[in-house]
């Protein structure tokens, strides 16, 4: 598989929103907070192009990736990949992406994840350690190696 990273600008909101959509459903509707105009509000509030990229595999979009970057550490904000690119390694090998970059600034990377969502295993299984929780979210953070 071939992935590279293509930037975004505001008229791609409504493609972002569906990704977003379409990746989280499952895990939200579980329990029991699926709510589409949620959704597209919670990510258009905080959207700046200038952090997001497409996520390209092989030529075609397969999710997105936004990182925010702050004086002391670098914050996973979104990382969705669509179901039916699901369990390819993407997100793998977009995580490898970030934790070059955090470990070439020698900063942590954070990331929050829905509570009861698989997303948690996959950060913990990629060396997230769980350091604090809220009544939806569980937040990681994976310390730069040297």
């Amino acid at each position: 598989m071939n992935l590279s990273f293509a930037n975004t600008t505001h008229a791609d909101v409504d493609t972002l929103v569906n990704i977003r959509i379409a990746a989280m459903r499952e895990s939200l509707e579980r329990i029991g907070r699926f709510d589409p105009i949620r959704a597209r509000e919670r990510f258009v509030a905080s959207f700046d192009p200038g952090f997001c990229r497409f996520i390209l595999a092989d030529g075609e979009r397969a999710g997105f990736v936004l990182l925010r970057h702050n004086a002391d550490h670098l914050l996973l904000d979104h990382l969705y990949v669509v179901p039916t690119q699901q369990g390819r390694g993407i997100g793998q090998a977009v995580l490898a992406e970030l934790f070059a970059e955090a470990d070439a600034k020698s900063l942590p990377l954070k990331v929050g994840a829905l509570r009861d969502s698989d997303s948690n295993r996959f950060y913990q299984r990629h060396g997230f350690v769980k350091t604090a929780e809220s009544e939806w979210d569980i937040y990681y953070e994976r310390e730069p190696r040297a």
